[in-house]
């Protein structure tokens, strides 16, 4: 993975746009750089932006979101509106820009940010949700947040606080910066994990007690089990008799229902016949009559459609013969018409002959007519743009045209004459060289005002630091006065209270002998200190009961005046450092002040140093001198196009004259719409009625053919039909039609009867089938009444009933018991199956396992800061050959141990070291992290933060020599962040950080 440009805008104090691109120069010529500035100027923010771009993180604050960037006034510049951080980046699978943004909305609140990620490859955008940005941006680098701030942002700082700090604390920071806490959790996991097993087991044991408790007997599992085969016994003579008293009363039951049923149907019977009967009296007769005629009511309904045909082919006929009469008129009313139009008489033969002649001469009047038209909008669009910058109402009346380019001609003439006197000292034959020469005088101008506003900040600067330093000097004149006095009071106090204490011990130890004092005898040596006589054998000295209370108010104020030294001791030291850091910044602006004046004379010799006001009625002059050339341009350029656009509008004026002539003399022809539309009008209303007139005629013929053709069949049909008839009894085919029932009521009628015929039909064989049960079933009855039987199969049932509730009682306890056991024989296997699992969590917890997870924490760690020194080890080869980082022997003090080869392999602790040592054994420290944490990944961007201000300047060539070594056979980018003078004078290339009065930093890119 490598960074390949860095984009922003409004982050922290870095106000508008920002730009480092690594693929142009001057980093593509050197890649080892530097990130220089003064405290505060930004140079963590650049770190600050790659990490929020790739993740939304930001190593100071963690996680950004809306709130955070409220709560804590972070990441958007002051008084900005929105803010992006934008990083380029090439990866195994190509390039990548990753994108973060957010802004306010139209009433200055805080919209959410978004996140965005590109493929360069295809200049598209990856669909993603923002919130899934930072993880495709993992998998693409391969490293996450935590190894990505460890293996590229070298954090050199905390390596020297880490080579220096004991056992304890050194596990605390490499699992920190190692981010390997994820075994102190699989410690505590174990733990946990074998307890909660051993729990289980415990509840399994506790629930077979219960169950063995309930649990019966063998005796009375035996009378249990033999009371209950007896009862069982005892209930089945009963159910075969209730089942037999069971069966004959549901025989009279059913004997009396197939009565019931006999009668139903003997009554339903009766009904049937009726109905049957009234039908035949009301419809039997017109049914017969049409049955009779059956087989000629086809022919007989055919004759009657044939009598309505002819009568409909008729009226048809004398409906055609008044549209041939209404088509004859029309086609007279046209010809009328179109005579009058063409101003002649006009026949059938000539209509369409004169009728085009009139439209050609019509036409050609207004083709001419919208020619001059076209001309005359040519030049009035034309007329249009070239008078676009010019002040006019436009017209479509050229007159009026003409009469404003008049005027404004007139206009700019005048004003010309006055821009001119005011450019009397000018000349005016180059205008665009003459601006350009007062653009550049107003550039060098503004360059000037800025150097003399960097010159005034640098000032300022001076003049708060020695307010800030009087401030200062004034708060903590009488700090060392309150230092001692409080220090002495501290002292005396620490004292009282050891005296207390080695009190307090003497009389626990007194006590402690109490039980011995009894067997004390006067004239025998004491076994401890061998006297003879025993003062206090009988009774003990009296003690101080007030001596716990002392010195636990003691101890209290003792604490509260140390507390009260620390913080004077720590303000003190705040002030002597604020001393020293703004004594350093003194420095620094003076000279700055220094060669910023040297550099305005030397840049600037044609100025002095002014106030803004005097700058800025400078740079007003020469703009409005600007403006006044610019304006003079103007009104030339307005002046010009009034005079060549007037001849424009004369000609049009001519157009315009020619055209209302044409259209008088076509007038006196034709005043009515396009004569073109009227033209096709005719000619479609001459086409139509023609074709009508002959379409009514075939229809007209055809009629006639159709309406003597029904009349011969029709005759047929009468002379077959009257003979057939008239046998039947039917003096004409009129009076058989009206016996001849609709097709559809004779149906209806004709399934009615036959619904009837066949319910009766079923009615009288339901009936002796019935009745042939009956008989059957009262050859099964017996003598007792339903009653009786109803009495005697009560009584049984509930001698039944008493039998199986006593069975059911002793059922329960035998399933109870049985129950019981299998549920005791599941338990039991289940607790030899646990015990059986728990035996590698409680192998696993005897080696890993403890509350606090610090046993399998300090192993892990152990091994990683093995892995870690061997890493580090080959990246401090490079830098010295003199020392080697080791573990500390048991023997030694727990913090790191530096091998010094040059003494002869010399073990000493990283305590002893100097600064520059320190340094460099912190920076192989952090290089190894790197090596350690991208082992999976090729990281080509390294950024080092401050530290290279403790080495002495052999020492600080030979890391650089290494770093350019190391950027070298790796093709890596290296960004150092520091101050230090001597380190920008080694590295030519640098991202330059400079603050302005309002706070505000810029950057400049140096090389």
């Amino acid at each position: 993975m490598k960074i390949l440009k860095i984009e922003f805008e409004n982050i922290n104090s870095l106000r508008g746009p920002q730009l480092i691109d690594f693929t142009d120069k001057p980093f593509s010529a050197s890649s080892l750089f530097a990130i220089t500035g003064p405290t505060g100027s930004g140079k963590s923010t650049i770190l600050d932006v790659i990490c929020l771009a790739l993740f939304n993180h930001v190593p100071r604050l963690g996680k950004i979101t809306k709130n955070e960037i409220i709560a804590k006034g972070a990441i958007l510049t002051r008084n900005q509106k929105e803010a992006f951080a934008q990083v380029t980046y090439s990866c195994k699978s190509g390039n990548y820009a990753s994108r973060w943004s957010i802004e306010t909305n139209s009433k200055d609140n805080l919209r959410d940010y978004e996140m965005e990620i590109a493929d360069l490859a295809t200049n598209s955008l990856i669909d993603l949700k923002k919130s899934q940005v930072p993880a495709k941006n993992e998998a693409l680098i391969g490293l996450n947040y935590n190894q990505f701030i460890k293996a590229v942002l070298l954090a050199q700082g905390e390596f020297a606080q880490f080579l220096k700090v004991n056992k304890a604390e050194r596990g605390e920071l490499l699992e920190k910066i190692t981010g390997t806490g994820i075994y102190r959790e699989l410690g505590k996991k174990a733990y946990e994990k074998n307890k909660e097993a051993g729990k289980e087991i415990l509840q399994q044991q506790q629930e077979i007690e219960i169950i063995q408790k309930s649990l019966l007997n063998d005796d009375d599992h035996a009378e249990i089990s033999k009371n209950y085969a007896a009862q069982q016994a005892a209930s089945e003579p009963l159910e075969k008799e209730i089942q037999r008293l069971t069966k004959f009363v549901e025989l009279k039951q059913e004997i009396k229902n197939q009565q019931e049923n006999i009668t139903k149907i003997a009554s339903e019977k009766t009904q049937a016949e009726e109905s049957l009967k009234q039908f035949k009296e009301h419809n039997g007769k017109s049914l017969s009559a049409h049955e009779n005629l059956q087989e000629h009511a086809g022919d007989l309904r055919n004759w009657k459609q044939g009598i309505e045909n002819e009568a409909g082919v008729a009226k048809e006929i004398a409906g055609i013969e008044a549209k041939i009469g209404q088509n004859k008129q029309a086609f007279s009313g046209l010809l009328i018409e179109v005579s009058q139009l063409v101003k002649t008489e006009v026949s059938v033969n000539e209509f369409e002959i004169k009728l085009n002649e009139f439209t050609e001469n019509i036409q050609q009047f207004e083709e001419e007519r919208k020619e001059k038209g076209r001309e005359y909008k040519k030049l009035m669009d034309e007329f249009k743009l070239k008078t676009a910058d010019l002040p006019i109402n436009f017209s479509k009346n050229p007159d009026e045209n003409i009469k404003q380019l008049q005027a404004i001609g007139n206009s700019a003439a005048n004003r010309i004459k006055n821009y001119e006197a005011e450019l009397s000292n000018f000349d005016l034959s180059d205008t665009e060289a003459l601006k350009f020469q007062l653009k550049e005088q107003t550039e060098k101008t503004r360059a000037a005002q800025k150097a003399n506003e960097k010159i005034d900040q640098a000032d300022n600067e001076l003049k708060r630091i020695a307010s800030e330093k009087t401030n200062i000097e004034k708060q903590s004149e009488t700090l060392p006065q309150q230092i001692k006095e409080v220090d002495t009071k501290v002292k005396f106090q620490q004292k009282d209270l050891e005296n207390l204490q080695l009190q307090q011990k003497n009389q626990l130890l007194e006590a402690r002998l109490e039980d011995l004092r009894h067997n004390l005898i006067d004239n025998e040596p004491c076994p401890l200190c061998g006297a003879k006589h025993h003062p206090f054998a009988d009774h003990a000295p009296e003690k101080d009961n007030d001596l716990e209370q002392k010195i636990e108010l003691l101890q209290k104020e003792f604490q509260a005046n140390s507390s009260i030294l620390a913080k004077i001791q720590a303000n003190f030291e705040s002030f002597q450092q604020q001393l020293k850091r703004l004594e350093n910044e003194e420095q620094q602006w003076k000279t700055t002040l220094e060669e910023k004046r040297a550099t305005f004379k030397n840049t600037f010799k044609d100025f002095d140093f002014a106030s803004e006001e005097a700058w800025e009625q400078n740079i007003a002059t020469l703009n409005a001198q600007i403006d006044i050339i610019e304006k003079w341009e103007k009104e030339e350029k307005q002046l010009q196009i009034a005079q060549n656009t007037i001849p424009d509008q004369q000609k049009a004026q001519e157009l315009l004259r020619d055209a209302f002539k044409l259209k008088a003399e076509q007038e006196n022809l034709y005043k009515g719409d396009d004569i073109g539309d009227k033209n096709r009008l005719y000619h479609r209303q001459f086409t139509t009625l023609r074709q009508e007139k002959k379409s009514l005629d075939e229809q007209l013929e055809n009629l006639k053919s159709r309406l003597q053709k029904l009349a011969s069949e029709l005759s047929n049909l009468e002379q077959e039909l009257s003979s057939v008839l008239i046998e039947k009894g039917y003096e004409s085919l009129q009076q058989a039609l009206e016996n001849l029932l609709p097709e559809r009521d004779y149906l209806q009628l004709r399934e009615q009867r036959e619904k009837l015929q066949q319910k009766l039909s079923e009615l009288n064989t339901s009936f002796k089938l019935l009745q042939k049960q009956l008989e059957e079933k009262q050859k099964l009855d017996i003598v007792e009444t339903s009653t009786e039987l109803q009495e005697q199969l009560g009584k049984k049932r509930q001698e039944l009933n008493e039998i199986n509730e006593t069975c059911k009682a002793l059922y329960r306890q035998l399933e109870n018991q049985k129950e019981n056991l299998q549920k005791l024989e599941k338990i039991r296997a289940g607790i030899a199956e646990k015990e059986q699992k728990i035996k590698r969590w409680r192998l696993l917890n005897e080696l890993i396992g403890d509350a606090t997870g610090r046993k399998f924490n300090e192993f892990a760690q152990d091994l990683t800061l093995t892995q870690l020194i061997a890493l580090a080890n080959k990246r401090l080869a490079d830098l010295s050959d003199r020392y080697v980082i080791d573990k500390p022997l048991d023997e030694e003090d727990d913090g790191l141990v530096a091998i010094d080869e040059h003494m002869g392999g010399q073990r000493r602790s990283v305590k002893t070291l100097s600064g520059g040592e320190t340094f460099i054994l912190s920076l192989s420290m952090a290089l190894a992290l790197s090596d350690l944490a991208s082992k999976n990944v090729e990281i080509n961007s390294l950024f080092i933060d401050e530290g290279f201000g403790t080495l002495d300047p052999e020492t600080l060539d030979q890391t650089l020599d290494t770093l350019e070594k190391l950027q070298a056979e790796s093709s890596k980018t290296i960004g150092i962040i520091s101050h230090v003078d001597s380190l920008k004078e080694r590295i030519a290339t640098q991202v330059m950080l400079t603050r302005n009065g309002q706070g505000y930093s810029s950057i400049t890119i140096k090389g």
